[in-house]
């Protein structure tokens, strides 16, 4: 594996040697054409560092091995953090190109890695002697970690075995690569120009104000744009009142990754690489691979806690379907409620129901105010406080730094924020990190980032959510909650390096917070008087929370249960046949589409972090509607005892504790899925 450092000279320091403030990366520093001569040089230092450790002449143990391999690869680490956090968050053709040069090449680095035969017998040999060597707690769990990773990688198989499952993960990468460029293609190119007045008709001045600062984004002097940008697209499906409008909108919307950008042949091959691999591994399909580590452990476990959810949310997405029809038949339109219709009609029969729509609360939601409003939460039940870095300047214009301090004064963490959609950057929302936190050798503190991609408002006018952008501000806060808390001492166990069906607990917690009376009360401050959100509609909203919860439940239970059928499927000829076939079968409703349709499902094709795993949402959610009774059952949403059990056992411990221990230290037991379906109203 030995290769030589690329020259010093062809690689611009400041890639891997951050000198900013704290020790940050100085971003003004680097250049789109940096990035590929520091992967080169990087990978090259890393293949000396595990040629030195698989060398190794000593008896292997702990330190020189577990230990050694912990330590080394920084300056990888380094430069994917940043080039990673470009490619999301801000492309263009240059870093598009090196991305798809660089995954295949990643990919064939770590399966060498993987497959290191000098290297394995050395874990191996710790692993056998674990007990000998009296190794135990997190130091017994990183050694399982890392061992199971190389089993995982190939390391026991024979050598045409090792190559095939290289040549697979090499693939597998790259064609994860070309789905999300896709994506992000259909996303950044498709607009709807709207200039005419009768096509705005119903359209608040929220979105009106966010449509025409996108118009004059994408090179329009004047009207308005729809976009797919969910903070766009969403609010155009609920409040247009142009039918057409709104159905060529959703066609859009729903069909990316299809067309020019078709995503579908590349599906097709990626989950028949995983079926191979899976085999190759020994595992009978790809599912069982991937839940062997998780807290579910096997299809089965997954299986039992969406089906009774499914077959409740379906019956309750047909009573509401029976109640938005009757709006329509109303109106005197004779017209079935189509997918573009749910929205619309949805919020009608909400103020009807509850005398409030999304435009009377929008109004109290403005930006500044929920990104105090978690920053206060984090104080209140961890001591957190956040202080801005004026000066700095990161990967864009946009994005916002923090200095994080703990209770006692110490700086705990950096925190960055990006939160306004653009054409280049992809869709959604995610939290991701430019450094973990871990105690080796004097310790490192975590850098920690969110990415939204909520409208950007006109100059001098500020951001207004919904209710579900802020949830989700307080969800992917939650994350980087996970990550800043994170105390543990080796590197790959830190912060969010938990079990799949785990790491959304954090997060999903958290949102909890933002409904809390108190908060709203302080934080729902209208935009235009400064008044707090009267107490009316107040109540109003917190009465409204269960409401669609069938629409809700269907539209993410049909993404994770057509996730699943795909990877217990083992070959897939035909997967727009197949997600069509396994929809029919699980009945569901024709009037709602699920929340991600399979060629723009970025979280199970355009990489493996949710592949197999999608379900673990609602995994979660079982967990954290039981964490979130805790305080509830201390008559208190800031409870200092609780909220200090909560730090210590769910916020800090990473992967140094297996997932189902932890959390019975946290709450006792394990809970049933009972307060989830409540939580949700579908009991």
């Amino acid at each position: 594996m030995s290769a030589n450092p690329a020259s010093p000279k062809k690689v611009n320091s400041a890639v891997l040697d951050w000198n900013g403030p704290h020790g940050l990366p100085e971003f003004n520093k680097m250049e789109d054409a940096d990035y590929r001569p520091a992967f080169d040089h990087a990978i090259a230092l890393h293949n000396q560092e595990i040629d030195a450790i698989a060398g190794d002449a000593s008896d292997p143990d702990l330190e020189n091995t577990i230990g050694a391999l912990e330590r080394c690869g920084k300056a990888l680490s380094r430069v994917s953090a940043l080039f990673w956090n470009r490619a999301g968050a801000h492309a263009n053709d240059v870093i598009k190109a090196v991305e798809r040069e660089i995954a295949p090449i990643m990919s064939r680095h770590f399966s060498a890695i993987g497959q290191n035969a000098a290297l394995f017998a050395r874990i191996d040999s710790v692993w056998e002697r674990r007990a000998q060597l009296g190794i135990k707690g997190e130091d017994l769990r990183v050694l399982e970690d890392r061992w199971k990773g190389f089993v995982k990688s190939g390391a026991k198989l024979e050598k045409p075995q090792q190559e095939r499952l290289a040549e697979i993960n090499e693939k597998l990468a790259l064609l994860g690569t070309q789905f999300g460029q896709n994506v992000l293609a259909d996303e950044a190119e498709w607009t709807l120009h709207l200039g005419e007045q009768d096509e705005l008709a119903g359209l608040p001045d929220f979105l009106l104000d966010a449509m025409a600062e996108a118009a004059r984004e994408h090179g329009h002097e004047s009207g308005w744009c729809v976009t797919l940008s969910r903070s766009i697209i969403e609010p155009f499906l609920t409040f247009s009142e142009r039918r057409d409008l709104r159905e060529a909108a959703f066609a859009a919307w729903t069909s990316r990754g299809e067309g020019e950008h078709d995503n579908w042949s590349l599906i097709s091959e990626i989950l028949n690489l995983r079926a191979e691999k899976a085999n190759l591994l020994g595992y009978s399909d790809y599912a069982a691979l991937k839940l062997d580590d998780t807290m579910a452990k096997t299809p089965q476990a997954v299986s039992g806690l969406l089906q009774p959810v499914w077959d409740k949310a379906v019956e309750k997405a047909g009573e509401e379907a029976e109640a938005l029809a009757g709006l329509i038949a109303e109106e005197g339109r004779n017209h079935a409620v189509e997918p573009w219709d749910w929205r619309y009609y949805a919020d009608k029969l909400r103020q009807r129901t509850f005398d409030f729509s999304e435009t009377a609360l929008k109004p109290y939601l403005q930006l500044e105010n929920i990104i105090a409003a978690c920053f206060d939460v984090a104080g209140r039940l961890f001591g957190l406080r956040f202080k801005a870095m004026e000066g700095f300047a990161a990967w864009h214009p946009d994005v916002r730094a923090f200095e994080v301090f703990d209770a006692d004064g110490t700086l705990r963490a950096i925190f960055l924020s990006d939160y306004f959609a653009r054409a280049s950057k992809r869709s959604g929302a995610w939290m991701s990190s430019l450094q973990s936190q871990h105690g080796l050798d004097g310790g490192q503190i975590p850098f920690v980032y969110n990415v939204m991609n909520f409208a950007k408002p006109a100059k001098g006018e500020p951001a207004l959510l919904s209710l579900d952008d802020a949830r989700t501000l307080f969800h992917e806060f939650g994350h980087a909650l996970h990550g800043m808390l994170s105390e543990v001492k080796w590197p790959s166990q830190s912060g969010t390096s938990v079990a799949r069906d785990f790491v959304e607990l954090p997060s999903q917690l958290y949102e909890h917070w933002l409904m809390v009376p108190e908060i709203l009360e302080e934080y729902a401050v209208h935009y235009h008087t400064g008044e707090s959100i009267p107490k009316a509609l107040l109540d109003k909203v917190l009465a409204a929370q269960k409401f669609d919860a069938g629409f809700r439940t269907v539209e993410f239970t049909a993404s994770a249960l057509v996730d699943m059928a795909y990877h217990t499927a083992g070959e897939v000829t035909d997967p727009q046949a197949f997600e069509a076939q396994t929809l029919e079968r699980l009945n569901m409703p024709r009037e709602i589409v699920m929340r991600h349709r399979s060629p723009h499902f970025l979280h199970v094709f355009s990489g493996d972090g949710y592949s197999a795993g999608y379900y673990s949402y609602m995994w979660s959610e079982v967990l954290d509607s039981d964490a979130f009774r805790a305080f509830e059952e201390a008559g208190n949403p800031f409870d200092e005892a609780t909220a200090r059990r909560l730090r210590e056992h769910v916020y800090s411990t990473g992967d140094s504790v297996d997932a189902e221990e932890t959390y019975k230290a946290f709450r006792g037991q394990m809970p049933s899925p009972e307060a989830m379906m409540q939580d949700r109203g579908l009991v």
